[in-house]
């Protein structure tokens, strides 16, 4: 396998989808010419020219519109985000027309269509720029909500979400560009909807994805110095959800933690934390912990982004707080 970046896994995956169905296009703001905010589209204007590679203008709301209108009449738009923070101008097109047109016209149309970008908090880049807006998707029946957290995942769940025939929200992480990891060679898929044990453990499970996954692990080595053994859940995609997968684990281990990198109030780990309870109850030695954002908005300041977003120490006092340890 090859070992490559996140951000040449999200490339491979667009080339390949591209190459493989002439319905699939990308649209978005400096996805041609620039060749994206982050480089994830570099080299595709070139190849595949300037009606399947578009530059839009900064009209976020006009350009997912007219992805959604594609899709309806049987293409496959892939419409790029600059950051998620922007969908926000496009909320109206993403939640009461992409996610409900086929609800709305009795199974008529689908929208096979694909809304990715960067989210959640990076190196500074303050409280418009930060947000964790999975949990804002998350809400909305008709939509599924992708966040991976390795290059190999990043391939396969990108080519699975340009597959489907429903609305994926498909949300990257700035900090994980760069990330590198093993990637299979050639064609491959991974289903939306079907998580991954990423590190096996006895004592505790964490369930993290996308950023807050690469912390979990790092966090999870550590505790493994004073004897405590962390079992790590990466559900990959938040709607569906693998439920069976945490609950095995849940079970297994009879203790859980659900990292977000959102404010905490309302969000993923809420939902989540609030399945365990309604499933696994029974089995159960201590209460559900959550370990999320500050319920604040992301200052610019570095010694305030890091008491606002989730840390090591963070993780290492909860697991020890589920341990009574």
């Amino acid at each position: 396998m090859a070992i490559i970046t996140y951000r040449e896994a999200l490339n491979q995956a667009l080339r390949e989808e591209m190459r493989r169905d002439p319905r699939v296009f990308l649209m978005g703001e400096e996805v041609g010419l620039y060749q994206g905010a982050y480089k994830v589209s570099q080299g595709l204007l070139e190849e595949f020219g300037s009606k399947r590679v578009i530059d839009t203008p900064i009209s976020e709301a006009g350009f997912t519109g007219v992805g959604i209108g594609a899709a309806m009449v049987g293409l496959r738009p892939i419409v790029e985000m600059m950051t998620f923070n922007f969908a926000l101008v496009a909320i109206d097109q993403i939640v009461n027309q992409a996610a409900k047109i086929l609800y709305m016209s009795g199974g008529q149309y689908n929208v096979p269509m694909v809304i990715r970008g960067p989210g959640g908090p990076a190196h500074q880049l303050a409280a418009q720029h930060s947000q964790s807006m999975e949990s804002y998707f998350y809400h909305v029946p008709g939509l599924k909500i992708v966040r991976p957290g390795t290059p190999k995942d990043a391939k396969g769940l990108l080519k699975s979400a340009i597959r489907d025939d429903d609305p994926v929200i498909f949300i990257e992480s700035e900090l994980l560009y760069g990330t590198k990891g093993e990637v299979p060679d050639g064609d491959y898929t991974i289903p939306l909807g079907v998580g991954e044990i990423k590190r096996e453990g006895r004592d505790v499970t964490i369930v993290a994805y996308s950023t807050m996954l690469l912390l979990a692990l790092q966090t999870a080595e550590e505790l493994e110095k004073e004897g405590i053994s962390a079992e790590v859940v990466d559900p990959r995609t938040l709607r569906p959800l693998d439920t069976a997968l945490i609950m095995e684990s849940v079970k297994k281990t009879n203790r859980a933690i659900v990292m977000e990198s959102g404010a905490g109030f309302a969000g993923i780990g809420s939902g989540i934390g609030a399945i365990i309870s309604e499933q696994a109850f029974d089995y159960l030695d201590a209460p559900v912990e959550r370990v999320t954002g500050a319920n604040a908005p992301t200052p610019y300041a570095k010694n305030l982004e890091r008491a606002k977003i989730p840390s090591k120490e963070r993780l290492i006092a909860a697991v020890k707080k589920v341990l009574a340890v």
